[in-house]
């Protein structure tokens, strides 16, 4: 791993948008070189300090969405949109047989449990709304609390019947099933809303699609370009990025 710091290069300013007003982790600042550094690494999470990370599964209709909704929570370190819940090995984005469009959140149960993720699961959604999501019509858009484990099954459970006692007018078509196998969607559904505001894409030194999806910083920054985060921190980024183009800064298209 290697690391180089500077005091004065565009680099210092953007790594200043990123530890300031959006992940507000480390305060030391520097330069990242390319494939040599791991996500960990950047987030300041080392072998011998290593959270405890969990994941979770969820659907709540379209993906490319869904994945914007957890991205800015705090304690959520990475998100994959990918399918679950079906039979079809091996489904693709034009051919995932009885397969749910589905979010894996990964997350730092220190700083936020999955009970606190089924609540926003919850909110972020029609949960009675039968065959899809809004203007999205399709088994593949059914809402699926996927569990790991008796004890989330029975947090899933609680927290499904207090949504059903909000209204008896109609039925909370939310399914609960143990997660099978999660499959990854191909890279262009990854990080789908930020990839549509390219500015955003060279503030982050254009990273490789791989290191993109696994980002800690991505995964914020595609809820911000969804207009999902919290409306101080979506203001906060708005503050900073526009700083940056009223000096002038040139804009990076590659490292």
């Amino acid at each position: 791993m290697a690391i180089i710091c500077s005091n004065i290069s565009l680099s210092r300013v953007l790594t200043t948008l990123v530890l300031m007003t959006i992940l507000a982790a480390e305060k030391q600042v520097c330069i990242r070189i390319p494939d040599q550094i791991t996500e960990t690494t950047r987030l300041g999470i080392h072998p011998t300090t290593s959270p405890p990370l969990k994941s979770a599964v969820f659907a709540l209709g379209s993906f490319w969405r869904s994945e914007a909704v957890f991205g800015c929570l705090n304690g959520v370190l990475q998100i994959t949109v990918g399918y679950a819940g079906g039979s079809k090995t091996n489904p693709e984005y034009r051919s995932l047989g009885d397969h749910a469009e589905s979010v894996q959140v990964v997350y730092d149960e220190r700083l936020i449990s999955f009970r606190q993720l089924l609540e926003v699961f919850w909110s972020s959604h029609d949960c009675r709304q039968v065959f899809g999501q809004g203007p999205d019509v399709g088994n593949q858009y059914r809402s699926i609390i996927f569990t790991n484990g008796t004890e989330e099954s029975r947090l899933a459970s609680v927290s499904k019947g207090r949504e059903q006692t909000k209204s008896r007018s109609s039925i909370v078509t939310t399914q609960i099933q143990p997660l099978g196998t999660f499959y990854p969607a191909e890279p262009e559904h990854q990080k789908f809303e930020l990839k549509r505001r390219p500015f955003l894409l060279q503030l982050m030194g254009n990273l490789p699609e791989e290191e993109l999806e696994r980002s800690h910083l991505a995964a914020k920054l595609n809820s911000y370009a969804a207009e999902l985060c919290p409306p101080n921190i979506q203001k906060k980024i708005d503050v900073k990025i526009n700083e940056i183009i009223k000096k002038g800064w040139p804009i990076l298209s590659d490292l």
